[in-house]
């Protein structure tokens, strides 16, 4: 099983967007047949060092999040982030 770790900080003109990234998120599990579980989380505590959003991921395996990083549905969702986000991070493990 692999999991697949994002994090979001979105800038200040888009926070009110965070609920509808959720949501679009959480969708994908029912779209993404590669995709076996998705954890979507929006921070509450204010810091220095906070992101806003988290995803975890789930995959059988690297075959399965190339099929996830490419599926069409996917890709409408980055398309919908990329522009709203100032800093991301990820780690596959």
């Amino acid at each position: 099983m692999i999991k697949h770790v994002v994090m979001f900080q979105f800038g200040p003109e888009y926070k009110s967007d965070l609920p509808l990234a959720k949501q679009k998120l959480e969708a994908l599990v029912d779209t993404v047949p590669s995709l076996k579980h998705m954890e979507v989380g929006l921070n509450f505590i204010e810091s220095e060092r906070s992101m806003d959003l988290v995803l975890t991921a789930q995959v059988k395996d690297e075959a399965g999040l190339e099929a996830y990083r490419i599926h069409p549905a996917h890709q409408e969702v980055v398309d919908f982030i990329k522009p709203r986000a100032v800093a991301s991070k990820a780690v596959d493990y």
